[in-house]
């Protein structure tokens, strides 16, 4: 009975083996086999350098450069200009807190990080659509005038974050006249205030998630010393106690609606 079954698991196999190729073949070769059958059409791209013909040409090649520059820098300019730098920060402040190492993962936290920026922004990012990308997909605009309107909304978010000592700091490091309006605050001079100011708060608010982690810390260490375990490492047994807290205040609802609010 046994060698009957291993013949038929060997013949199974030689004829896997035997028909898969067979397949794949014709699967490979039938839009092409039969004449006068409709063929699948199959895309082909290619990049092409020719000479241009008239100014639009040029505008375009211009463009298409000018788009593949903000894509390669796209993580940076998100960093730089939105919530993502305070809500990253202040997630890595909950976890050390916490005690957990590694749990939640990083791509996790990134991902949540990520899909909160979305929500903040959601108004500047519409804003923006609204006066600035759809106008010139219309062609009512052109690329410059496209960015003169889409910055617009961007710098008033940044503004609303920002401390006026950051911007006074950066205007002095960099010798800029002082701006008699907000509009007179060149962005170059706007962003790196914005980040001082968004790493700023992010601290402050890292402080406040330490204290009541670091009580029970305190309060752990200090039994395990009175009890003379000194061998035991007081995370082993601060850890529980720490998650439990944080279940029962419910500190992923609390800690989010905290950092959105910290946005208005």
């Amino acid at each position: 009975m046994g060698g009957e079954m291993k013949k038929r698991k060997k013949w199974a196999v030689k004829v896997f083996v035997f028909v898969t190729p067979l397949l794949f073949l014709l699967l490979i070769a039938s839009p092409f086999s039969a004449v006068g059958q409709e063929r699948i059409p199959i895309p082909r791209i290619g990049i092409t350098l020719d000479e241009a013909q008239e100014p639009r040409d040029v505008a375009l090649s211009l463009e298409i450069l000018f788009l593949l520059t903000v894509l390669t820098l796209a993580p940076a300019i998100i960093i730089s200009v939105t919530s993502f730098t305070r809500i990253a920060i202040v997630f890595s402040f909950i976890r050390r807190a916490l005690s957990t190492q590694q749990e939640p993962p990083n791509q996790i936290m990134m991902g949540l990080a990520i899909f909160l920026t979305i929500f903040i922004m959601a108004p500047t990012i519409m804003e923006v659509n609204n006066v600035a990308v759809k106008p010139y997909f219309a062609d009512e605009i052109n690329a410059v005038e496209m960015y003169r309107r889409g910055i617009v909304p961007v710098r008033e978010f940044m503004f609303r974050q920002t401390r006026e000592k950051d911007i006074a700091l950066f205007l002095n490091l960099g010798n800029v006249a002082r701006p008699a309006t907000q509009e007179d605050v060149p962005t170059y001079v706007l962003v790196p205030a914005f980040i001082i100011s968004e790493l700023t708060t992010a601290f402050k608010i890292g402080i406040l998630l330490f204290i009541p982690f670091i009580v029970i810390d305190l309060v752990v260490a200090s039994t395990l010393m009175s009890m003379g375990i000194i061998f035991l490492p007081p995370v082993m047994i601060s850890l529980p106690f720490k998650l439990i807290l944080f279940i029962l205040v419910d500190g992923w609802h609390l800690l989010t609606y905290q950092i959105v609010n910290s946005f208005r």
